[in-house]
């Protein structure tokens, strides 16, 4: 066969292979449909591997269209969800915490602080003092895009979240925006739900609030150590000034320890403080907070001492606490509230005779030359308002909370005479009514002999000699006449609050244990002719706008008739001539007073007045079990006996140094000698030619007279004229001192004044 035969037969073979192909393509189709409904009639096994694994293979496509729809739809929720809460998200009021400022007392002029109360040491104040670069310190510290971002940063709450679950700790994220609604309106927050709700506020006050209003807020409630709340606290703790004197380095300083004030406080890690403090300067310069010169001026401040005394310690926690009972025994305010407040409370404390009342009556001023243990309480009031001037309650509050002179008690001895002379006086009995003043002296309405101090007979004697010297057995007679429930009651209405027996004749002999205060409640009512003032430490209380919200009251009540006291006051004043209470001479002023001793020589006091300004000391000898033990005689004072007076002395001579002298009103004794019935004393007649013997002056008396620093003289024995014949008298018991009322003549408790 030749080439091209050869040649055509291939082509015709190429045309019958192209055809054969599409015939066996046929044949195979045919094949394998006869093959699938051949394979329909016999056993599944041959083919079930390859159709299990196309089922898998569906249904996983499947789970994961449906997990990739739920997770597209949990988005939509949560965004819806999100969307929602910012929708509903209403800005609260403030956390009151984040308002709380302390609140501070001040001394009678309203500048001079005394301390203050507070839950937490903040001074809320008013931002557009400051200089700028203090809050712009603040922003290089915290949070560099504080016044671009949207108040959240996402990236910062991501790695929070991941170091939280990580290592299980609670670590912010926060801008200042997100700080700022964590501490002034939902508290402090560190629950997951509340970091969202924390977040959104955020973003809603970023929307809704001036980013300087939410930095001023920020500013006045971060922490920055040393128990100070917001920059103004802090200011003072750190540099003792006020936030608005902030320099550029003190600035960065404060704000650089923010993350961690108490380890980074200066005094404490100074190294890390000044890292800090370098770090803020640094971004303040990069971001043109300062210029480069002021970068390069600044330098790390010095910060004072970190105080750790308490507000109470010292005499000044008594002032405090008095302050603050008063305040809410007045119902104007609550305990909460006065730490909380951010009041100013204006005291009526001058803060010189403060000093003065402190420098007389502390025993620690004394050098030891007080007994040890020896207990003093001293008040001045002004009897015309109430107002307490000064006093003095003890040295130290946190020592010995026990105030003495509100709260300490003792027996008042011969104060109490007082008022039964003015019972006397208001049931007619004229002050010249004459009385056997002899000594012991036997009354049936005790069942008792009574003695005067120092068994002193002082024969007949009217009713001022009588109290100038304080002579127990007319006193005894006259509230006989009285009556002690009269005695009580007066008492009562002049003020004292104190249990007062009103059975005993005793009554007037001070068997009643008072407070300080006490004494002076009742005595100011007398001082202020009859108009019972209510002594108060507290003159006014502002809120932080200034407002007033407490006034206290200076109004007086009429208790007494103004002659009858006046009367009372003359006979007081004989008590300072020419009496028991002569060492007061020295002070140059009218003055009336009233001493007492106790009986048993616990206890002795003073009470002396002006018509404007009225002073109380006492002293006593408390026992280890907390009872009454006997005072050791000191300086020349007999049992201390005196030195009060000594102690009014020394106060009131330069209390009262630019003051001019006052006088009491004019009295008009209008009562009948031998009173209303004529059986008062020796009777309505009673001559005055009849005499009465020259007594021997106590030796108590004598002795606190001539001892005092400031005086020597020796008393008269009379504030008034004396009988000039003969008297029937008794002889001077041979008793000692300060005891006259000994044994079986002595009531329960006495007074040997």
């Amino acid at each position: 066969m030749d080439f091209e035969t050869r040649s055509i037969r291939s082509n015709a073979g190429g045309a019958r292979s192209s055809t054969t192909k599409n015939s066996r393509r046929g044949v195979t189709r045919r094949t394998n449909a006869s093959n699938h409904r051949k394979n329909a009639n016999k056993s599944p096994s041959h083919h079930s591997g390859k159709r299990k694994g196309k089922r898998k293979r569906s249904i996983g496509r499947r789970i994961l269209f449906t997990l990739l729809a739920l997770f597209i739809l949990g988005i939509v929720a949560v965004a819806g969800t999100l969307a929602y809460m910012y929708a509903k998200t209403e800005i609260p009021k403030p956390e009151s915490i984040a308002l709380a400022q302390k609140t501070t007392v001040y001394y009678a002029d309203g500048k001079t602080p005394i301390g203050s109360y507070a839950e937490q040491n903040r001074e809320i104040i008013d931002c557009s003092t400051l200089p700028k670069y203090v809050g712009n310190a603040i922003i290089s510290s915290e949070n560099r895009t504080f016044y671009q971002d949207s108040g959240i940063d996402l990236r910062g709450i991501g790695r929070a979240f991941l170091n939280n679950v990580t290592k299980g700790t609670r670590q912010g994220g926060s801008t200042i925006t997100q700080q700022y609604a964590e501490r002034y309106y939902l508290g402090e927050t560190t629950s997951y739900a509340g970091k969202l709700r924390e977040a959104i506020l955020s973003l809603k006050i970023a929307q809704t609030e001036n980013k300087d209003t939410v930095l001023c807020n920020y500013m006045n409630t971060i922490y920055l150590g040393r128990g100070a709340y917001g920059i103004e606290a802090a200011s003072k703790a750190y540099f003792n000034k006020d936030a608005k004197k902030l320099t550029i380095s003190e600035a960065a300083m404060l704000a650089g320890i923010i993350p961690s004030p108490t380890y980074w406080d200066p005094a404490v890690n100074e190294k890390e403080a000044k890292l800090r403090f370098t770090r803020v300067i640094r971004i303040m310069r990069e971001d043109n907070h300062i210029t480069a010169r002021q970068a390069k001026d600044a330098s790390m401040p010095k910060s004072v001492t970190p105080s750790t005394q308490n507000a109470y310690a010292g005499q000044q926690g008594y002032l405090l606490r008095m302050v603050k009972d008063e305040l809410i025994s007045s119902k104007a305010f609550t305990e909460s509230e006065l730490d909380t407040g951010g009041y100013k409370i204006t005291t009526t404390i001058d803060k010189a005779k403060q000093d003065l009342m402190f420098q007389t009556a502390s025993p620690s001023t004394k050098n030891g030359v007080l007994p040890a243990g020896l207990e003093v309480g001293g008040i001045s009031v002004d009897p015309q308002t109430g107002a307490i001037v000064s006093l003095y309650a003890g040295d130290d509050y946190l020592k010995r909370e026990l105030n003495n002179a509100s709260q300490s008690t003792f027996q008042v001895g011969s104060t109490m005479k007082v008022f039964t002379l003015l019972g006397a006086i208001q049931d007619d009995v004229n002050l010249d009514t004459y009385f056997n003043g002899n000594s012991p002296r036997t009354f049936s309405s005790v069942g008792k002999a009574v003695a005067n101090d120092g068994g002193v007979s002082y024969g007949y004697i009217n009713l001022y000699t009588a109290l100038a010297n304080s002579v127990n057995t007319v006193f005894m007679d006259l509230n006989d006449h009285v009556t002690p429930a009269k005695t009580a009651s007066i008492a009562k209405d002049a003020g004292i609050q104190g249990t007062i027996d009103s059975k005993s004749a005793f009554n007037t002999l001070g068997v009643v244990s008072l407070s300080i205060m006490d004494l002076a409640r009742g005595y100011s009512t007398l001082a202020n002719d009859g108009a019972k003032p209510t002594l108060h430490i507290v003159a006014n209380v502002q809120n932080q706008a200034g407002k007033e919200q407490y006034k206290a009251s200076n109004a007086t009540s009429k208790v007494f008739d103004a002659n009858d006291v006046a009367l009372l006051q003359k006979a007081m004043t004989g008590v300072i001539q020419n009496g028991t209470g002569s060492a007061a001479r020295s002070i140059g002023k009218t003055i009336a007073g009233k001493s007492g001793t106790a009986n048993d020589n616990t206890a002795a006091d003073f009470v002396g007045f002006t018509p404007s300004t009225l002073t109380a000391f006492g002293l006593w000898y408390p026992s280890s079990t907390g009872g009454a033990e006997e005072v050791p005689t000191f300086l020349g004072y007999p049992h201390g006996s005196g030195y009060p007076a000594y102690m009014f002395a020394q106060y009131m001579s330069q209390a009262l140094e630019s003051e001019p002298d006052q006088s009491f009103p004019t009295a008009t004794d209008n009562g009948k000698v031998g009173g209303p019935d004529g059986t008062w004393g020796t009777g309505s007649n009673y001559s005055k030619s009849t005499a009465s013997p020259t007594p021997t002056a106590s030796p108590s008396e004598s002795t606190s007279t001539t001892a005092s620093p400031s005086t020597s003289t020796t008393p008269s024995q009379s504030s008034s004229p004396q009988p000039t014949t003969s008297a029937p008298t008794t002889s001077a018991s041979t008793e000692s001192s300060n005891n006259e009322l000994k044994g079986s003549q002595a009531p329960q408790n006495g007074t040997s004044e």
